[in-house]
């Protein structure tokens, strides 16, 4: 187990400070730090380079390759793909031989045109030939409350359906990373509690040729394993699951159309426009609870409302979290009240 304090200036040496930008955090708590500015910048600065090869999961969602211009930034074609790809090594650098990456990208649509883009999957090659990455496994973030986009194809055109998933990317340098899904087990349904109560089911030979022994399922592992797709609840939706698994279903629901957190209430209070994409908590507790233990350090080197910070916090894990925009890294302080301000 890592230790939770920080490595003192006295510990290192003069080389290492001479050779690397120095760089303050904009707050603190126990078991984070929060910086402002260029990822890639920050990451080659002191002290935050004393965290190379020690990070466990670093976890992020970049700006997307989207069309509309959002004001955190983002670029299109070739100049995309060629971004994500030039924060590869350095984010390799910092990930432990058995850690892992995790990436959210979200889908593409080519410019004034009802096609989708392979843009975000051809970053993500790149990204991860650069890195020397091996894929772990893909996640699909389902969200059916999403807004109807890409309006002029779906509302106004009315030729496409709304899109309403991301794909969330697990690497690693390791083809087998640290991880245990016994720590992010769900509610068995009422179908599976009740098997397991009755002790018997129709075993044998399926249309799909597996076989499934007279004991397979009756053993009581104290929730269910997840699927890879995470869901957010629209209300609709929901009772529709509800109605095939009983009152539980094993998807693992990601909901993120609160009002009324604390970051949001003080972006209303002090009048500052929230952050337009901001992280659902349950996405990054799933993968911080699967991929790392306790005191493990969490990196997010696009941090934005710093969501992927508070969960690790919330669950012990020490963090560092990059942020480009100053004022979006100031609001983000709202979810550490005891933090403190350099």
């Amino acid at each position: 187990m890592h230790s939770t304090t920080w490595v003192q200036e006295s510990d290192v040496s003069m080389t290492t400070k001479k050779r690397a930008k120095r760089i303050s955090y904009v707050y603190k708590t126990r078991l984070g730090r929060m910086y402002v500015g260029k990822s890639e910048d920050v990451l080659e600065s002191y002290p935050v380079i004393l965290r190379k090869g020690q990070v466990q999961l670093l976890f992020t969602s970049p700006p997307f390759a989207l069309n509309c211009k959002k004001k955190y930034g983002n670029l299109q074609g070739k100049e995309y793909v060629d971004w994500l790809a030039s924060h590869a090594r350095i984010f390799r650098e910092y990930v432990s031989d058995n850690g892992s990456i995790v990436v959210e990208l979200g889908n593409g649509w080519e410019p004034g045109e009802p096609t989708m883009s392979t843009l975000t999957i051809e970053a993500l090659l790149e990204f991860k030939k650069t890195a020397d990455l091996h894929l772990c496994q893909e996640f699909v973030c389902f969200n059916p409350a999403r807004l109807p986009t890409p309006a002029q194809w779906v509302t106004v055109n009315r030729i496409r359906v709304k899109d309403a998933f991301t794909r969330v990317w697990w690497m690693s340098p390791s083809t087998r990373p640290k991880a245990d899904n016994r720590r992010v087990l769900t509610q068995y349904s009422d179908s599976m509690r009740k098997l397991l109560e009755r002790g018997t089911y129709n075993s044998g030979k399926r249309p799909s040729e597996h076989v499934i022994g007279t004991r397979s399922f009756l053993s009581n592992n104290g929730g269910a394993i997840p699927p890879n797709v995470l869901i957010s609840p629209a209300a609709d939706f929901a009772e529709a699951l509800l109605e095939s698994y009983g009152t539980q279903t094993n998807l693992l629901c990601i909901s993120n159309t609160g009002a009324s957190d604390p970051y949001q209430e003080f972006c209303r209070l002090h009048e500052i426009t929230p952050h337009p994409a901001r992280m659902p908590a349950k996405l990054v507790e799933f993968f911080i609870r699967f991929l790392t233990d306790t005191d493990d350090l969490v990196l997010d080197p696009f941090a934005g409302t710093n969501t992927t910070g508070f969960v690790a916090e919330s669950l012990g894990r020490r963090w560092l979290s990059i942020e480009i925009k100053s004022d979006y890294a100031a609001a983000s302080r709202s979810r550490f009240p005891k933090s403190k301000q350099l």
